[in-house]
């Protein structure tokens, strides 16, 4: 079974553990409803699903604070494909009065504590490509790279995801675009080039600044621009902003090991 941390992780007012008591559950349910919005009853988290990953090698972890409050939380499961096992990050979810703290990132140190507790040396999890502060923490921050684009990931238009794979036997050792950032402006949100075995591609830093005119064809030119890139062999290593309102993707060939243990 996946136990998750072995004991709790103190890191400033917050500790970070299974959530493996009934409130706890409870208030993560209502923090997923609240942190995405839905409204629907029938949309939602069901508490008995995190019984039956904490029991079952998959991770169900939060981060609480001194007074019981549920601020954040994670959970996932046993994945496997032609490659191997991993374990795959459904969801890590902070609330808004919260971010800022390293939740984040403690809640995937927890899950990854929970991956190597169950034989496993790769984590996956996808996001949305056009934010680009998630794109930011999951490859310049942990260290992730981006082997795969799903269009279409939850079946319904606008939910492109790409999925990263963190190898939790190497050393986090985020990679450096090589060279000056490109010189790039709102002009060039969806634009891709190619720089010897590198490339790059332009986006907003938000999607809310996508005028309704532009959104289709920036989304689109961000899909086609991942497509390409990977068909080429390499992989999204990192997404940093170059001004207040363009980020840049880089991508450069594969690193690591893809040994399976």
């Amino acid at each position: 079974m996946g136990r998750g941390p072995e004991s709790a992780v103190l890191a400033g007012d917050f500790v970070v553990q299974n959530l493996d008591t009934a409130e706890l559950q409870r208030q993560a349910a209502a923090l997923y409803r609240r942190v995405f919005g839905y409204r629907n009853p029938d949309v939602g988290l069901s508490p008995p699903l995190l019984t039956g990953l904490l029991r079952n090698g998959g991770s169900a972890v939060g981060a609480v604070a001194a007074d019981g409050t549920l601020l954040g939380f994670a959970y996932g499961m046993r994945g496997g494909d032609e490659e191997g096992m991993y374990h795959y990050s459904q969801a890590a979810v902070v609330a808004p009065e919260s971010q800022g703290l390293g939740l984040g990132r403690r809640l995937k140190q927890a899950q990854a504590a929970v991956a190597r507790d169950t034989g496993m040396r790769f984590m996956r999890w996808s996001y949305d490509p056009l934010i680009s502060r998630n794109a930011h923490f999951n490859l310049d921050v942990l260290g992730a790279s981006g082997r795969w684009y799903v269009d279409d990931f939850y079946l319904h238009e606008r939910s492109d995801r790409v999925v990263v794979e963190w190898d939790l036997e190497r050393p986090p050792a985020p990679a450096a675009p090589p060279g000056p950032n490109p010189p790039v402006t709102r002009a060039d949100w969806g634009r891709r080039q190619q720089r010897g075995e590198h490339g790059w591609l332009a986006l907003p830093t938000d999607p809310t600044l996508l005028d309704p005119a532009e959104d289709a064809a920036v989304r689109a030119a961000v899909r086609t621009g991942f497509h390409e890139f990977l068909a080429r062999g390499l992989v999204a290593r990192s997404c940093r902003p170059v001004s207040a309102e363009t980020s840049v993707y880089w991508f450069a060939p594969p690193t690591d090991d893809r040994s399976r243990t």
